[in-house]
Order: C-alpha cells, then structure tokens, then sequence
C-alpha cells in the first residue's frame, strides 16, 4: 500500500509525525511510506530510512498543482496529522481512495474518515494523537517505536570536527537560546547568561551556544556578553541533517520547546526544556518523543516570584548534571 502521510508545518511539528510514519512501515514492510512535508524539513526526512518517498509542499503553488503532484504519486491511503483547506482539497482532487484525518475545522468534509481528537484537551501528547490516526488505517497496528529514532553513522566523525575546530576539550552542553515554533517561553538573555556563566563556573563540561542560520545578530549579542569566556558559539549554517549529526553527541541540550529541542530528543540527547505554563504550550503536549527518561521538563510560570524560584531550580540542577 501507498501511503501519504502529511504533516507541513515547522520542524518540531514534522518530527513529531515520525513515530506515526515509522509505525506505518513496520507495520507492513511492504508499505511505501510517502511524506508530504515543507521546504525546511525535506533534507531530514530524505535520511529517514523509514520514509520512501517526499513530497514537497511549499505552501504558494495552487491547490490544483498540489493535486496534480499527489495524483501522480498514486497513493492508495493518506493521513493527514495536521490539516488545511488547501491540503484536504487537493488530497480530495487527487482521487486518493482513503483519506483520514482529525475532525477538525472545514477541511474535515474532504476526508472520508474524520477522527474527532479534541488535541485542545491535551489526553495525549502530539506525537501521541498522531499515532492515534494510523489505527484507523490499521486497527492490529503496533505503535511501539525505537528511541532514539533517528542515528547516523557519521555523527562522530562530524562532532569530532567541531571539537577541533572550537576547541572542545571535554563533554559539550549546549544552549540553545532561541524561540522558534510554539514556544511561549523562555528565559531572557541576562537570565541565559547568569545560566551559562554558572556552568562555566563549574569547569565540569565545555559549553556551546548554538544558534539557528537566521540567528546571526543574536549570535553577536550573545558573544558580547560572553566574551573573554571559553564558550563556543555555532551559528548553523550546514543545514538541518548536519546540525542533527552534532546535537547527537551533546551532553545535554538546554533550551525552549521549539524545534531543535524535537530535534536534539530525536537523535538521542538528553534535553532541559523550558515550556509555557498553559496546556497549550505544555510539555504534557509537546514532550519530545525521545526518552522520556532524558527529557528535564520546566514549566516557567508568568508570576514573578515563582518564576524567580523556578529559576534557581533550573540553575541547581544545570550544576547537578
């Protein structure tokens, strides 16, 4: 069977698709598993082995050219995690026979099994109600997947580079100070910065701020604040795949729940993680789909004194690790 599985929105949000296409294989090896995904996420889907074939949706070409482009796919079922009008109208053109998806919004009426989730309640978590959506397709199907998911063979030569070349003498904690995605929250820069000379302080592990290639101004900010320290400072410019290869070796990944905290769960590292105190932006709904084990989750609250409490948690248990 042909099976699309569509998830085109951000980076956290594609990773969090994974469990339910590697499933979707396993469970029938025969299966082709074809992910429609956007632009940024197609280099990270094409080194999943578990994934077939990628479709690229840069969410601008006419829903017609989209249909046109699913058509010739011949796909025999889609799932669609998370849905648009434009995305549910062209799946419905295209003349796929089976197209399951949330009963939400109006894109609904173009699929013709409609799930009714409630994702708002958050009884799961994304990556969850995403798994949830291939029983409908497969009633028998098994939703265990291995963790981490994702692993190269090459990450240790790529992080050996780095160390050369940034001067990385012990194990490296990462920060990464960024939002991105959904996140809702995050501490501010004094406050990453009182964290980051903490763990300097402590002279334990080597530290690294990461930075996304859109990112370059707040990598400057950041190299001020920090200068005559031994930080390292990685803008990245290699793009996704070769930014998962690195993270992977990290001893720890310190940063908001935005894509690359998805991405450093993905390939294994273990993660702190900052989350919004709604349910909404929780970590009940956007725990990363590693380890649960490796996953350190913070709800930062909006009222001050116990955001300034949470806060000497976090700096407590950063010097803990």
């Amino acid at each position: 069977m042909r099976i699309l599985v569509v998830r085109t929105d951000k980076l956290g949000d594609f990773i969090t698709a994974l469990p339910a296409m590697y499933v979707l294989k396993q469970h029938n090896p025969d299966n082709k598993i074809i992910a429609l995904v956007a632009p940024m996420n197609k280099a990270l889907a094409l080194t999943c082995s578990f994934i077939d074939e990628v479709i690229v949706d840069d969410g601008q070409s006419s829903v017609f050219s989209l249909a046109k482009k699913l058509k010739k796919a011949n796909i025999d079922a889609s799932v669609t995690l998370f849905s648009n009008t434009r995305v549910a109208l062209a799946q419905f053109l295209s003349g796929i026979q089976t197209r399951i998806a949330p009963a939400t919004k109006i894109a609904q009426i173009f699929y013709n099994k409609r799930v009714k989730q409630r994702r708002s309640e958050v009884k799961m978590a994304e990556f969850e109600y995403n798994l949830a959506l291939t029983q409908i397709l497969f009633s028998d199907i098994k939703l265990q997947y291995p963790k981490p998911l994702l692993q190269f063979d090459d990450a240790q030569k790529e992080y050996e580079k780095f160390c050369q070349k940034y001067n990385i003498t012990k194990e490296a904690i990462a920060f990464h100070v960024g939002f991105g995605g959904s996140s809702d929250a995050n501490w501010n820069l004094d406050e990453y910065e009182i964290l980051i000379r903490e763990a300097l302080h402590v002279n334990r592990y080597s530290v690294v701020l990461t930075f996304g290639p859109d990112e370059k101004s707040l990598k400057e900010e950041m190299q001020k604040r920090l200068q005559g320290t031994d930080a390292a400072f990685y803008l990245s410019n290699y793009g996704i795949v070769n930014f998962a290869k690195l993270i992977s070796s990290f001893k720890l990944f310190v940063s908001t729940s935005t894509g690359t905290y998805h991405l450093a769960s993905l390939v294994g590292t273990p993660t702190m993680t900052f989350f919004g105190d709604s349910k909404f932006a929780s970590a009940a709904r956007w725990k990363a789909i590693g380890d649960e084990k490796l996953q350190k989750h913070y709800m930062l609250p909006s009222d001050e004194a116990k955001r300034a409490e949470m806060f000497e948690t976090v700096k407590q248990d950063l010097l803990n690790v």
